[in-house]
């Protein structure tokens, strides 16, 4: 064959294959579009008619307060303070009588859970009233093990409210009987930033349920009730 024939060819292959590319990226595209829309209404829809206020929310025995970031001062951040508060205007209402504090314990020199458990000691909680779960990475971590480790059947949980959805959701599909109060005392400075992260993070929680996904940790049962 001549250059001219074989140049043909390859400008032939050459574009079949350039339009395989773009229609499987195109297709990939539309499909994780999709999935994102698809997480948003599930997560969302199954939240509906399980958010409560202080005052009127249903007795329950615990109270779940996932983990978030603490200061190098060894203090919580504003939205970990305004969990605790929370928790505790339930307890000190009488809609609950125990805490499970659940957040990350991976390193040595990073322990939320017992900030958190501090900082209700030093507001008159008694010690014994509260369980930490120290591997609580993430929202799915916190609520599975609720459920598998700590042996719950039904909680109220405390978080803000833009992370409440996606924390009732997997409560509710991983065998958890769960409502929630908005933990919203206040602005807070990177919300643009924590939205965007938990529309994303709601496309894992339909996933991880999807397709029986498990904690990083499981262990021995501990019994609050």
């Amino acid at each position: 064959m001549g250059i001219r024939v074989w140049n043909k060819i390859f400008k032939f292959v050459k574009i079949k294959f350039l339009k395989v590319i773009l229609s499987i990226f195109a297709i990939v595209t539309v499909a994780a579009a999709a999935l994102f829309i698809v997480a948003q209404i599930i997560v969302l829809k199954s939240a509906e008619g399980k958010f409560f206020s202080v005052n009127n929310v249903p007795f329950e025995t615990v109270v779940i307060v996932p983990g978030a970031s603490v200061l190098r001062s060894g203090q919580p951040s504003d939205m970990l303070a305004d969990r605790l508060l929370t928790a505790l205007d339930l307890y000190k209402s009488g809609k609950v009588k125990r805490f499970l504090l659940s957040g990350d314990h991976g390193q040595t020199n990073y322990n939320e859970v017992e900030i958190m458990r501090d900082f209700l000691l030093e507001r008159g909680v008694l010690e014994e009233v509260i369980y930490l779960d120290h591997a609580g990475f993430d929202t799915f971590d916190t609520m599975i093990r609720a459920h598998e480790i700590f042996q719950l059947e039904s909680a109220v949980v405390v978080t803000q409210k833009y992370h409440l959805s996606r924390a009732l959701y997997l409560g509710q599909n991983i065998g958890l009987e769960v409502c929630g109060v908005p933990a919203d005392r206040q602005d807070y400075l990177k919300m643009p930033y924590f939205l965007a992260r938990e529309y994303l993070a709601r496309v894992k929680a339909v996933l991880d349920i999807w397709f029986h996904a498990q904690p990083k940790y499981l262990g021995e049962a501990i019994t609050i009730l």
